[in-house]
């Protein structure tokens, strides 16, 4: 139950950060990284509203997240290979001060997307907290507050 709680709560955090693909962006390096990051977001959102029982459980609209999940978090890496930036930009500059790190971390996402039991709502509750902690893990670090 407790695990439950924190992701529930994880989860209204997540949701309540003001959204990723935002106006104004110039650089289309950083709008794709954006437009990344809003797909892991969206599916994030879709997981969490389930496994907290804000919705329905649906077994196959939680694997396709799970699978947008995954592939945007894959996308993580290539997508600040380059140190692009934006004056809407969220992007802390530590991302490529320490980028073996900040790498490591977005592949722990891939790694817990990919791991994702989305075949009961048990499974799911299960694993989805390995998912909220990848994310935070890099968003405490990495991401700037706008």
């Amino acid at each position: 139950m407790k695990s439950l709680t924190r992701i529930s709560a994880l989860s209204l955090v997540l949701l309540a950060l003001p959204a990723f693909a935002k106006d104004g962006v110039t650089n289309p390096a950083v709008k794709a990284r954006m437009d990344t990051m809003q797909v892991i977001r969206g599916s994030m959102a879709t997981l969490g509203d389930m496994a907290s029982g804000k919705t329905t459980f649906d077994a196959a609209r939680a694997t396709e997240a799970r699978s947008a999940m995954a592939g945007a978090a894959a996308q993580i890496v290539p997508g600040f290979q380059a140190p692009e930036t934006d004056p809407v930009a969220e992007a802390a500059p530590a991302i490529w001060e320490t980028f073996d790190d900040f790498s490591a971390k977005a592949e722990n996402l891939v790694t817990a997307a990919e791991a994702l039991n989305t075949a009961s709502l048990d499974g799911l509750k299960s694993t989805l907290g390995p998912v909220a902690a990848s994310c935070k893990s890099c968003h405490e670090g990495y991401r700037l507050s706008k």
